[in-house]
């Protein structure tokens, strides 16, 4: 129960405090490339789906472009530094208000991976996905889906208010200016196939 309160009071303070900043970026994205969130249905506690919001990045598909295909053609010069500093990922504030996310948790991936996970990963599905998480902290994108996997189960056995308060500040510290380097490797996150 507590961890709901904690969800509810600091994802509408977030929503509170950031607007300026929120707004900010809506305008910006919205002059740079004519639209502001991007939905996507992804897979949330107990395997169940949900529509996740995020600030849009990219702009609209070309000629001959594909979806998830071309997204470094279309990463726009807003989009980049939305991206990269993870501020795309706040309206997420909104999906914890609305209880399908947490602020600490496994990050959410598309329903059509279900297929592909071994029987042990599945418990990550066991908490709600998070904004920020374990795995986050140590590497995100530059990790294989195994090894995020492997660092989403530690964090699901060991969950504690402790822990989540560490992931949180730890958080912080992952988007300094020191680590803009390693961010840029991190804008766009591989595809899972089963075996990566």
């Amino acid at each position: 129960m507590w961890y709901r309160l904690r969800d509810l009071i600091c994802a509408s303070m977030g929503l509170l405090l950031l607007s300026p900043l929120l707004l900010l970026i809506m305008l910006a994205l919205w002059v740079s490339q004519g639209q502001v969130f991007f939905t996507q249905w992804r897979t949330g506690r107990e395997e169940k789906s949900f529509l996740l919001i995020k600030f849009s990045t990219l702009r609209p598909l070309g000629p001959g472009e594909k979806v998830g295909e071309d997204e470094h053609l279309r990463l726009t010069s807003v989009g980049k530094y939305v991206r990269r500093f993870s501020l795309d990922e706040l309206p997420q504030l909104w999906n914890v208000i609305r209880g399908d996310m947490t602020l600490v948790g496994p990050r959410p991936l598309l329903p059509e991976y279900l297929p592909l996970y071994q029987p042990e990963d599945r418990i990550r599905h066991q908490v709600k996905p998070g904004i920020t998480g374990w795995a986050q902290i140590h590497g995100r994108n530059l990790l294989s889906f195994r090894e995020r996997f492997v660092l989403d189960r530690w964090y699901v056995e060991n969950r504690n208010f402790w822990l989540d308060l560490r992931i949180i500040w730890k958080t912080f510290f992952r988007l300094a200016p020191s680590q803009e380097a390693e961010l840029e490797q991190q804008l766009f996150s591989p595809k899972f196939n089963g075996k990566n």
